[in-house]
């Protein structure tokens, strides 16, 4: 049942993407853009909604605003819904408004702005907190001391199970699907350089924490 399940969210994602696209490619070539231009349009549309939904959910997981992200989220989300309330009837395709020429004209640049943008939005992760530095002594105030009592003698520690490497621990907690994707990655990096793909590589491409890219490169030995 779960996999009859997840087969139809595939398939009914297909569909929809497949006549989000025709809609895109029906406003552009109504607004004048014939050819090969037609057809770049939907490309262009999808591929900044992925990337911003992307680049939002990594600054979400390393605690970071992702009002950028849901920016350009939401301008690529309202062309491809413009697009296909517009084929619905309500825009003759014949003689479209110059005001809609002028949007399909100009969307290559914003989406080349805001690629860019979200290209090169950089995750940090949190620094550790620091202790707090110790108040300043009043002038003229006796300094306090405190006696500290003396050390107990040692005593040595009852015998512990040797803990598990601290990789593979860490390979442990990481998602089987974030797994799948980076192996995928690495394989069109051997096939396009000839080189396996090295850790910073892999952090860069995927977007997440130096510790979490040496926890999926050990998986992929």
């Amino acid at each position: 049942m779960h996999r009859l399940r997840f087969d139809a969210v595939i398939i009914q994602a297909v569909i929809a993407g497949a006549l989000s696209f025709a809609h895109l490619h029906d406003i552009a070539n109504a607004a004048g853009q014939h050819g090969w231009k037609g057809w770049a349009y939907p490309v262009s549309v999808d591929l900044l909604l992925v990337a911003a939904w992307r680049r939002m959910r990594t600054l979400r997981a390393n605690g970071q605003p992702a009002r950028a992200a849901w920016t350009w989220f939401a301008i690529s989300l309202t062309a491809s819904l413009g697009a296909n309330v517009a084929t619905a009837g309500l825009l003759d395709l014949r003689h479209v408004p110059a005001v809609l020429r002028i949007l399909v004209a100009g969307w290559p640049a914003l989406a080349f702005l805001g690629g860019t943008l979200l290209a090169h939005t950089h995750t940090t992760t949190p620094a550790p907190a620091t202790e707090p530095a110790p108040a300043p002594v009043e002038e003229g105030a006796e300094p306090v001391t405190v006696e500290r009592a003396p050390d107990p003698a040692p005593q040595l520690p009852p015998p512990t199970p040797t803990p598990a490497p601290a990789a593979t621990t860490a390979a442990a907690s990481v998602p089987v699907a974030l797994v799948d994707h980076a192996r995928k990655v690495a394989d069109a990096h051997h096939a396009r350089t000839g080189n396996r793909i090295d850790t910073e590589t892999l952090r860069a491409r995927l977007g997440i924490t130096p510790a979490l890219a040496d926890a999926i490169a050990t998986q992929l030995t």
